[in-house]
């Protein structure tokens, strides 16, 4: 007897499988609580400038998924660290980059182009006489960041314009990044 099954291979665009994607947006859109994601990290000193940042999971649709990573974390000799890792603000940065790359190489597959090449650097300064904290009037932290895109493949100019207009109006990070986000504080002592 023979099998008269189908089976269809998925239609895998830049690595991404355009048909989950597409089932995970179609999902959302039907119920909104399905696209309702939880993000968590731990992160605990582990002497001098170093911390260690735990990732247990996270929760996507009401449910817990298992994810164990752990991210260290250090400054440079200059600022009081060992220079084992990459410090916090490399971390950002490389976050924002990370996210937005995501978001080039989803949107791109969404619209069936290829690509051959993605690359983004990003930069900016921080005055350390606010993060020492010796002249108020200066920022602790970035007051801009500079972006570039280097993208190549199948797509038009116009097409790699709406996917990079698409990933600043849907990145995750870049909207953290770009906009003030609440702190809600919580201080246990001892």
């Amino acid at each position: 007897m023979l099998d008269k099954t189908k089976t269809t291979k998925p239609n895998v665009v830049n690595g991404i499988n355009v048909d989950d994607l597409m089932t995970l947006v179609a999902g959302v859109k039907g119920d909104a609580a399905k696209g309702k994601t939880n993000w968590r990290v731990a992160t605990t000193w582990q002497g001098q400038a170093r911390s260690r940042s735990q990732i247990e999971g996270f929760g996507i649709g009401g449910q817990q998924v298992s994810r164990q990573f752990s991210i260290d974390i250090d400054e440079p000799n200059e600022l009081g660290g060992s220079n084992r890792y990459a410090n916090p603000q490399e971390h950002l940065l490389a976050a924002l980059n990370a996210c937005m790359t995501v978001g080039y190489v989803a949107q791109c597959a969404l619209r069936g182009i290829t690509l051959d090449k993605l690359e983004i650097e990003t930069e900016g300064e921080i005055d350390l006489r606010g993060f020492l904290g010796i002249d108020p009037t200066v920022p602790a932290g970035y007051e801009n960041l500079r972006y570039t895109v280097r993208i190549k493949g199948n797509g038009t100019r116009d097409q790699f314009f709406e996917v990079h207009k698409a990933v600043m109006a849907t990145s995750p990070n870049f909207y953290n990044v770009a906009r003030p986000v609440g702190l809600k504080p919580t201080l246990i002592v001892g």
